[in-house]
């Protein structure tokens, strides 16, 4: 049985490389056929006899594959979504500090084996945290194919793809509006300036909304994109309780 040294707290000690795969196995809900893929996929590159043998190439992959998934899903949930807005989105779901924070979240922080002066998990930097996420996922991949990668992706980040997307939805009206317009109404919004008020360090700018040949209600705002927001705010809210009412007088 091989064993391997593991930076715990402030001292290293030896932990048996089965202990860990099986730990390791049932994170990730999936039995490997190749265990040493497993255990590659945990190996720093200090500890490894060269960085060929350490997990960087299995995150290289795996960061390919996270970004499938993660547009794919994408894809899938939002339909009538900008590729601006997926961009947006996918960017903040796949970056390194999300990756680590699941890589904490989970507990795969601690199953990474590291060699002497690394530091002590609660001191490792960000980018060593998501990266061993990338890689169990690139061995994941490899061991069992795109199907368990898939189901370990979502399953770690559907949480944070719905925040993501709710942020960029709730932050970004006029994005908003205008995946509404052209798909509902077959139109493009366009924002026109009304008026402005105030000294030349403290304006104020009203803007209006106009869809096709439909004016909708002004908002002021201290400047010409805060006002566009807000006026996109408006109008798709007037829309949308259109909808409404148009679905309750059906039902």
């Amino acid at each position: 049985m091989r064993f391997a040294a593991f930076a715990i707290g402030l001292w290293e000690t030896a932990v048996d490389q089965t202990e860990v795969s099986a730990r390791a196995e049932q994170l990730l809900g999936h039995t490997f056929q190749d265990p040493e893929l497993l255990l590659t996929s945990l190996t720093h590159s200090s500890v490894a006899n060269t960085r060929v043998e350490s997990n960087e190439r299995l995150e290289f992959l795996g960061d390919a594959v996270l970004g499938l998934v993660v547009c794919e899903e994408l894809y899938r949930r939002f339909g009538d979504w900008l590729e601006g807005d997926l961009t947006k989105v996918k960017s903040v779901v796949v970056s390194r500090r999300i990756c680590a924070e699941i890589a904490d979240e989970i507990g795969l922080t601690d199953l990474l084996i590291l060699g002497n002066g690394v530091g002590v998990k609660a001191a490792l930097p960000t980018s060593l945290r998501g990266a061993v996420f990338e890689a169990v996922i690139g061995a994941l991949f490899l061991d069992g194919g795109l199907d368990p990668a898939k189901r370990f992706i979502l399953a770690t980040m559907s949480a944070h793809l719905d925040r993501s997307a709710a942020s960029q939805t709730h932050d970004n009206f006029k994005s908003a509006l205008q995946q509404y317009a052209q798909r509902w109404l077959s139109a493009t919004p366009h924002y026109e300036s009304l008026d402005e008020q105030g000294p030349d360090h403290s304006k104020c700018f009203e803007i209006c909304v106009l869809i096709g040949s439909e004016r909708f209600p002004s908002a002021w705002g201290p400047s010409k994109k805060e006002a566009e927001q807000e006026a996109a705010k408006r109008a798709l809210e007037l829309l949308r309780e259109r909808d409404r009412g148009r679905a309750s007088s059906r039902g």
